[in-house]
């Protein structure tokens, strides 16, 4: 008997196997690189620091792998690394890679508000885009808690909140304005015109209210500017550089799990 995926997750899958097509030649990119770099503007590592210092050892786990070139990253750093996305394309694509690549991880079809593993099984949980933006946090982040170890680390990249203010109300390809947009009270669904998957979007008191509650301490929240010499996304038109040089067009939280 096949479960019964709640909604948003059933829309999230059609439209994730939807469109893997158009993210494998980024993702085939993105498992070359010898340095991680993140979001839209490809910011390094080296310069924002998400990752832990030593990973070697460490049980790790990404939510919403997508082509899982993150999860690669983790594994080339020594961790030992499981991938959970909800597409089914979109880890065919993973295993390609792993196939072209020559890495090996366990990449599971499932949903990260439901990870089957048990309590306490990993050091480290990450999401860039994937889980933070695509599950519902209510949800996806108790699990993730549920999962750590104590003391584990947590991290997730997903859309400023500031740019998701300044971008025009259910219209998702008109680049960020510099006046606000949309209200910032009630935010946490969306669901644009031109699309059919679900966006989970909260401010930041009820982040912190919702890490905290469901036992993490934040470490630092890091948001991040486009670098001087960054080139407009054909992938992602609702912002532009010149807006994200002067204001985040995407953020990352790293919190601990409480002792």
């Amino acid at each position: 008997m096949n479960e019964e995926l709640p909604e948003h997750v059933a829309a999230n899958r059609e439209a994730w196997d939807r469109l893997a097509t158009q993210y494998v030649d980024g993702g085939r990119r993105a498992w070359a690189q010898a340095e991680p770099t993140w979001g839209i503007w490809n910011v390094p590592e080296s310069e924002l620091h998400l990752l832990p210092d030593d990973l070697v050892g460490k049980d790790a786990i990404e939510l919403g792998c997508g082509t899982a070139y993150v999860s690669a990253w983790l594994a080339r750093r020594g961790a030992r690394v499981v991938g959970i996305d909800n597409s089914p394309k979109q880890l065919e694509s993973a295993r390609a890679f792993q196939a072209e690549f020559g890495s090996e991880l366990p990449l599971l079809l499932g949903n990260a508000e439901r990870v089957p593993y048990p309590d306490a099984s990993f050091d480290f949980a990450i999401s860039e885009y994937g889980a933070a933006l695509w599950a519902d946090p209510y949800a996806w982040v108790p699990e993730a808690a549920r999962v750590l170890r104590p003391a584990g680390r947590l991290v997730f990249l997903t859309n400023g909140l500031l740019m998701q203010l300044c971008v025009e109300e259910y219209v998702a390809n008109d680049p960020a304005k510099n006046v606000l947009q949309r209200p910032l009270f009630g935010m946490y669904r969306t669901v644009w015109p031109d699309d059919t998957s679900v966006e989970f979007h909260l401010p930041h008191g009820k982040w912190i209210e919702l890490l905290r509650n469901s036992g993490f301490e934040i470490e630092r929240l890091v948001e991040l500017q486009a670098p001087a010499d960054a080139e407009p996304s054909k992938s992602y038109s609702f912002v532009t550089p010149d807006w994200a040089r002067q204001w985040p067009s995407e953020e990352a939280w790293i919190a601990r799990k409480r002792d």
